[in-house]
């Protein structure tokens, strides 16, 4: 498989794009679903990741029907996703009490939006399919080069806070303690969460993200409970799951974000099982 799969990506353009859209996706989800796994604000990253099928649905629709040629589906998604983040923050800090509830109405409203606007758009059907469960081929440079560029914000963002978020994340009375502006903070990490989402709708789809930026962090819990090798070894594994999906589903004609999410359960599903460690 991997002799065969090396040679396909020296011959194919569209392959070696989408193997580093799934690297720029590798690196961010693995530090950033570390902070996700540790804090178990999974439910929340889902509700960012599923409302912006509003923004893609929006954008769509200017850029097809009409003729808005700066309305990139990338840009809607990172719109919404960031929209969303803030909302939830605001309500989490004000109305603490109701946040589930408002995570919710912004997952369901979210999705509605989007469904709606996809639907009165010319060729929805492929952009919907494209958009849900992902189309990693369907990267272009542009929308490459923006993936590489907030890949370089949340990196150069986590060196100078990883401490700060360390502390908010273990143990968010004891930041206040310190003089940590742990609202700011919960905002900022909420932020990075929705820049992470952007960034994997582009390799595995909206219904998938959570999968992505979950699992492989998860699995490195077992390993470790040291958040920077946590991150490290998170990295490793998306980097793999997304080589090793690509490549089964080059092989099988497989969608390769469904490949890369399946490959990344059934591993996690593996160490929970065999590895010894926390269960």
């Amino acid at each position: 498989m991997t002799p065969s799969i090396i040679k396909a990506l020296s011959i194919n353009p569209l392959l070696l794009s989408a193997l580093f859209a799934g690297l720029a996706a590798s690196i961010v989800s693995g530090i950033i679903g570390s902070y996700v796994v540790v804090k178990r604000i999974a439910f929340i990253s889902g509700s960012i990741a599923h409302s912006v099928l509003g923004g893609i649905g929006v954008c769509l629709w200017l850029e097809k029907s009409q003729g808005c040629t700066w309305a990139s589906p990338i840009f809607g998604t990172l719109i919404a996703a960031l929209l969303s983040a803030l909302i939830i923050s605001w309500i989490h800090i004000n109305y603490r009490e109701r946040e589930d509830s408002v995570i919710a109405v912004l997952w369901s409203v979210g999705m509605a939006v989007g469904i709606i606007f996809i639907s009165q758009t010319p060729g929805f059907n492929l952009e919907l399919t494209n958009f849900l469960v992902g189309n990693i081929l369907w990267v272009t440079p542009v929308d490459l080069s923006i993936l590489w560029i907030l890949d370089i914000i949340v990196i150069v963002i986590v060196l100078c806070l990883h401490h700060k978020l360390l502390i908010l994340c273990f143990d968010e009375h004891q930041a206040q303690l310190q003089g940590i502006h742990t609202n700011t903070l919960y905002t900022l990490l909420l932020v990075l969460i929705a820049i992470s989402v952007v960034l994997l709708v582009q390799v595995v789809g909206i219904v998938l993200v959570i999968t992505m930026l979950t699992i492989p962090a998860a699995i490195a819990n077992i390993f470790t409970t040291r958040l920077s090798r946590m991150m490290l070894i998170a990295i490793s594994l998306n980097g793999f799951f997304c080589f090793s999906g690509i490549a089964i589903a080059y092989h099988l004609d497989w969608p390769a974000g469904a490949t890369i999410a399946l490959m990344a359960g059934i591993s996690y599903l593996l160490s929970v099982l065999f590895i010894p460690g926390k269960k």
